[in-house]
């Protein structure tokens, strides 16, 4: 009877001891085989490739292709969710860089942009400073944006592309960039890649100058806003700039500068972003050169 009850007891032991390991051992989704997340990293691409710039958009393999067809080059843009104008989405800058970033690459012709990053320093959390004075804004320390910034550029790296660009389209954003740049420039001495950072892009005083020999005179309203910004964002979408609410208003204006119609602000609004584009491609090409 002992020893019955001693091996019942072993057996229900053991019994236990599988089901535990079944169910720590990961099971593959349904309609997945157990290698699915293991593809064979030469496997032909089964379709064409999607004609797009933004590594979001693409398939690993679409990447995979760009990079051995010579599209070596990757973009790491930063932007911001802050307070703005009254009538300007959080994520202004976020907006601006889809725009440009997308003129930028295509000028390059060898160049592929990574996920815009959206969390910048806004501002001290607690108590809140900055931007952080008002809703909808989020920031991150110093030390996270640059960390972060490391971890994308090292990513990229890895992933196999030579050349890392780092551009900003906020204030706040420049001085990380531009220090996570020059640390990580010291720790690749192997010659797998390069990374720059190109200030040139963040330059809203030219902007301005640009727009004044286009006709565009404007006068300050004391707003976080302005008609190259708001043009800008324009070419991407309206309702990020409450196009039809602010007609609604009679406030479809910006520093005294009306913006309808609104065929002609977008039509400005390409044109800074090819003319901020061109700046950018020549100071990448220049940095890339020396």
């Amino acid at each position: 009877m002992f020893k019955l009850r001693f091996w019942s007891v072993l057996s229900l032991s053991l019994c236990l001891t599988c089901l535990a390991a079944q169910a720590q051992t990961p099971r593959p989704r349904p309609g997945s085989s157990p290698g699915a997340t293991s593809p064979d990293p030469n496997m032909p691409r089964p379709i064409d490739a999607r004609d797009s710039v933004f590594i979001e958009e693409l398939t690993w393999l679409e990447v995979r292709d760009a990079i051995r067809a010579g599209k070596t080059t990757a973009i790491i843009a930063t932007g911001g969710i802050e307070m703005n104008g009254p009538y300007l989405a959080t994520g202004k800058h976020n907006y601006i860089l889809r725009a440009t970033t997308e003129a930028i690459a295509r000028k390059l012709g060898d160049a592929l942009v990574a996920p815009i990053v959206p969390f910048v320093p806004e501002g001290d959390i607690d108590p809140p400073t900055g931007h952080m004075r008002y809703p909808g804004s989020i920031s991150v320390s110093q030390d996270t944006f640059k960390r972060l910034l490391a971890d994308i550029a090292s990513s990229l790296r890895a992933n196999g592309f030579k050349h890392i660009i780092l551009i900003g389209d906020s204030g706040g954003n420049q001085q990380g960039m531009k220090e996570v740049a020059a640390e990580l420039s010291s720790k690749w001495t192997d010659g797998r890649a390069k990374i720059h950072f190109i200030p040139e892009y963040y330059d809203y005083p030219g902007l301005t100058k640009w727009l004044e020999s286009q006709g565009v005179r404007e006068v300050d309203e004391g707003h976080h806003d302005d008609y190259g910004i708001t043009a800008q964002m324009m070419v991407v979408d309206p309702n990020t700039v409450r196009m039809k609410e602010r007609m609604a208003k009679g406030k479809f204006s910006i520093n005294g500068v009306k913006l309808a119609p609104a065929n002609k602000t977008i039509e400005m609004g390409r044109k800074a972003v090819e003319y901020r584009a061109g700046i950018t491609v020549e100071a990448i090409r220049k940095a890339i050169a020396q």
